[in-house]
């Protein structure tokens, strides 16, 4: 059951306010048991406690009466925690690759925009897969637009006005009405 002793034991070790706060302490440097148990407020005896948890985790580590943080040993748990776990966005094989690529450069595994992309083909690309989200034959107001659009980013401004722009959607000259734009390739 428990896979990864390590991780669990750097949570739990993390799990305690005192001890995240005596870690704060030994990120600035190092410091003895006395002069963190002064800085916090804490019995000298809660202090040890944590400390001796914190190096025998190897968050910590101590030296001639003084503890210092072990950072590389937390950047390590960190990393071995996050390892290709960020999850991304994958396009749909049919989709040629250099639009694949696109795709999962700027938009995040739920479908969302990290970044709307500059002009050219890239932000075609990305319209392109916005402006699906759009039924043909259907008239939209400008609030329904805004709502479908603020699923993808939130400057709904913008990517109504490149969708127009680029000829995927048209509008009413008030911005009273809007539709998808058939193109000749669908």
């Amino acid at each position: 059951m428990d896979e990864n002793p390590e991780i669990l034991s750097f949570v739990k070790a993390l799990a305690s306010a005192d001890r995240l706060r005596i870690v704060g302490v030994l990120v600035r440097g190092k410091a003895s048991q006395s002069e963190i148990a002064e800085q916090l407020h804490l019995p000298t005896r809660d202090v040890f406690n944590h400390l001796a948890f914190l190096v025998e985790v190897g968050i910590a580590h101590e030296e001639d009466g003084l503890y210092d943080l072990n950072e590389k040993a937390v950047e390590s748990f960190a990393r071995g925690q996050f390892k290709g776990k960020r999850p991304s966005f994958e396009a749909k094989e049919e989709k040629p690759e250099d639009v694949r690529k696109v795709l999962k450069n700027y938009l995040n595994a739920d479908g969302t925009l990290k970044q709307i992309p500059p002009q050219g083909n890239k932000l075609l690309i990305i319209l392109s897969f916005i402006v699906d989200a759009f039924a043909y034959d259907t008239d939209y107001t400008e609030k329904e637009v805004n709502t479908i659009l603020r699923r993808f980013h939130v400057d709904t401004a913008a990517l109504r006005r490149y969708l127009v722009d680029n000829g995927l959607m048209a509008r009413e000259s008030d911005g009273s009405r809007y539709w998808r734009i058939r193109r000749d390739a669908e």
